[in-house]
């Protein structure tokens, strides 16, 4: 995948991070699957969300300049991920200072608005997303099925940005 510019001193602030899930099903120790840095496509490394509109997202705990997020799904078969939404807010609950970092919901199936980006092929590689800096606490996913099922699943979820002074 291509580098991306970020300043000196950028770190994973996702790592060991709280994650939550609109699938109330999954249990909280599965979800801390998603910013262990195993990247792995095994089973024993891949959340499973069930079928539908569904989110994870990741408490950084204080707000941080973002600069990158690399998301990665399970890429065993190569699946295209669909509707895939990455935006980040200040509130937990996502009601303001939302922005929109990366949309491939051409059609609105989400219901948060029509994105222009294009879909992508789950790769060992994972999916980077150029944050440009944009100031946050929170990220959230979302995501819809792939070309191989109506299931959603994420393995890792990197987030880039300056640590805490």
């Amino acid at each position: 995948r291509p580098p991306f510019l970020a300043p000196v001193g950028v770190t994973n602030l996702a790592y060991r991070k709280l994650v939550t899930t609109s699938d109330q099903t999954v249990k909280p120790e599965l979800l801390q699957r998603i910013t262990d840095r195993d990247k792995e496509a095994e089973d024993e490394s891949v959340v499973y969300l069930k079928a539908g509109k569904q989110w994870v997202q990741i408490d950084l705990g204080s707000k941080h300049a973002i600069y990158a997020i690399v998301v990665w799904h399970d890429h065993r078969e190569r699946p295209i991920v669909k509707c895939v939404v990455v935006q980040t807010s200040d509130t937990k609950d996502f009601g303001s200072h939302v922005q929109t970092l990366f949309n491939s919901d051409y059609d609105n199936v989400l219901g948060l608005g029509p994105g222009q980006d294009k879909q992508y092929v789950a790769t060992y590689e994972g999916k980077l997303i150029d944050a440009k800096g944009v100031q946050a606490r929170y990220v959230r996913c979302y995501s819809k099925g792939t070309s191989r099922g109506v299931f959603n699943s994420y393995t890792e979820i990197e987030v880039w940005g300056l640590p805490d002074k």
